[in-house]
């Protein structure tokens, strides 16, 4: 049976179209940015996610600077915007948050990725739901940017990259507003500690474009004499061949189990001056038209509508980084196959009092590459093919550096596991193609400073359990359904110690769970979908008393049940 896995607007699959008349209809009325209720809406299919909005500093006074506003996205192209910052609400700040809005007309349009940039960093990196006949989905993101403080202290250029083709086939136009709010300090919370510079990687241009294990984005840096710590912020997106990454198998299995080849395995690795200096996992996110859109609708898949960038710690490097000479910092995707998105922020922390500071790499365990194993079950019998692939990756590495500062030589270690485990279940024959993916990436580590007697230390746990179930059957009347579950999970803990005393913890819990089963008719037209369900668990917790628990639960692509719980732990 011919298998396929691919990305669809909802009216590609269902073959409908927009009539001439309603395109130009719709035309003629201006849209805009319509905002989505902060609070879910039962019997809705618009949009909706369990997280929460970031919270705001309690008692403070805020401000908040527009970045750009009803901005209309109907073209392949990209747009800019200045950022002037106000005098209301000048720095230093307790906090600032990026947020913006979106809504997307109603009509025929695939997924889209979204990017905002200011002063060359980062803001946002996400995608877009896609809309339906009469569904014009409008969501909200936020991202806690208080890391990013110092370029917002003077007029910064931006750009928003959200490239849309709109046309008679594809009419969705997407419409954004974009805003900053600072927040001041107040008695109880004290302005936040932030780096003293960043730099975005590529920048305002958008992202580098990795093809191939080979391909690596390399920045020339000539960076300040007094680094102390250093970190690198990182997003790589699966786009194209690599958008299922997931699904994909070892190249000699690639044509008997009708996948995508280079295995199903993929790792972030960051370099410096060609040198190994941090891995980071890849998440395996599912875009609003991937696989089935009628999984996503109303619940996205997890992080869909706003990446996390993962950090990687480089401040073992700061001693290298400071020594005024040129260095390069790469970053590459392990298994790559044409292609990954990949952008960063490298956020720098330089010396209060010195002016140089010296230092070195003590040691460094981590290797150029991994070393999966693959370990191959499948076999035919002459009716089809069956059986497992499973590929299994364990990296755990030690970095040491030392550097001199105003309060002594500063020596920081950071210790990394980071394990990756993949088992792949077939059962291929004239009739059915089925695939059943369990995968499990655990990143764990552990950073630790020690200066002028005393040691702090920041250990993060990172657990990203994900399961996918591809049933494509057909039937004794000869029609055909595709039956699709997936399962996706992202759990994050965060320590912070001051000599062995814990002084914070955090932690989420963030799952989406879906199901949906497409039907096709003897000549392979569809007829529509059945059993669409899914559900999303929001749990959070830390030491300042923060909990948040809440589950959303659709039915029929329809919002049908929100609950919130005062209790965490349940």
């Amino acid at each position: 049976m011919n298998h396929f896995i691919a990305r669809f607007s909802r009216q590609s699959l269902s073959g409908l179209s927009v009539l001439l008349v309603l395109l130009l209809a719709a035309a003629s009325v201006r849209a805009q940015v319509v905002i989505a209720p902060k609070n879910p809406v039962i019997g809705s299919s618009n949009t909706v996610t369990a997280e929460p909005r970031i919270t705001p500093v309690a008692g403070a006074k805020t401000c908040t600077v527009s970045l750009f506003n009803n901005f209309e996205f109907n073209e392949y192209a990209a747009k800019s915007f200045s950022y002037t910052p106000s005098a209301k609400c000048a720095g230093p700040w307790a906090k600032v948050v990026f947020s913006a809005d979106f809504t997307v007309t109603a009509g025929v349009q695939y997924d889209r990725t979204v990017q905002v940039y200011l002063g060359g960093a980062n803001l946002l990196f996400g995608t877009t739901p896609e809309p339906g006949t009469t569904l014009s989905p409008s969501w909200h993101v936020e991202r806690d940017v208080t890391d990013l403080s110092q370029i917002f202290n003077s007029a910064q250029d931006g750009n928003v990259i959200l490239y849309n083709i709109v046309n008679s086939t594809y009419t969705g136009i997407i419409w954004g507003n974009a805003q900053l709010t600072f927040y001041e300090p107040t008695a109880a919370v004290a302005a936040a500690t932030v780096p003293n510079q960043v730099i975005g990687f590529p920048g305002n241009a958008g992202p580098a474009s990795l093809n191939h294990s080979g391909s690596v984005y390399k920045k020339k840096l000539t960076l300040p004499t007094n680094v102390t710590s250093a970190y690198l912020d990182v997003i790589a997106q699966s786009q194209s061949n690599d958008e299922f990454w997931y699904t994909c198998v070892p190249n000699s299995l690639s044509s008997e189990l009708e996948s995508c080849g280079n295995s199903g395995f993929r790792e972030t690795e960051i370099t410096i001056d060609g040198n190994p200096a941090g891995v980071a996992p890849v998440y395996p996110w599912i875009y609003t038209g991937g696989m089935d859109p009628y999984l996503w609708e109303p619940i996205p898949g997890l992080q869909t509508l706003n990446f996390k960038p993962y950090r990687v710690d480089l401040t073992p490097f700061a001693g290298v980084l400071s020594d005024g000479l040129t260095h390069t910092v790469g970053i590459q995707v392990y298994n790559a196959d044409s292609y990954f998105a990949v952008t960063a922020n490298l956020l720098l922390y330089t010396d209060p009092t010195l002016k140089t500071v010296e230092g070195r790499v003590l040691s460094n365990t981590l290797t150029a590459e991994p070393k999966p194993v693959v370990t191959n079950g499948i076999y035919a019998d002459g009716n089809g093919v069956y059986g497992s692939v499973s590929i299994d990756s364990d990296r755990s590495y030690v970095i040491s550096g030392k550097v001199t500062t105003s309060k002594g030589t500063a020596i920081t270690t950071v210790k990394q596991t980071i394990n990756f485990n993949q088992d792949q279940y077939f059962t291929i024959d004239s009739d059915l193609y089925q695939q059943n993916i369990i995968q499990l990436t655990t990143a764990n580590g552990k950073s630790t400073t020690t200066v002028g007697g005393a040691t702090t230390a920041t250990a993060t746990n990172f657990t990203y359990p994900f399961s996918l179930y591809i049933d494509e059957a057909v039937n004794p009347d000869g029609t055909i359904s595709e039956a699709l579950q997936s399962s996706q999970q992202d759990v994050t803990e965060v320590t912070k110690y001051a000599s062995s005393a814990v002084v914070d913890s955090s932690s989420v819990t963030n799952t989406v769970d879906s199901q949906d089963t497409l039907n096709f008719d003897a000549s392979g037209n569809f007829t529509g979908d059945s059993n669409a369900t899914s559900s999303q668990v929001y749990q959070a917790e830390d030491t300042d008393g923060v909990c948040y628990n809440e589950t959303l639960k659709s039915a029929n692509r329809k919002l049908k049940s929100v609950s919130k719980n005062t209790t965490c732990g349940n």
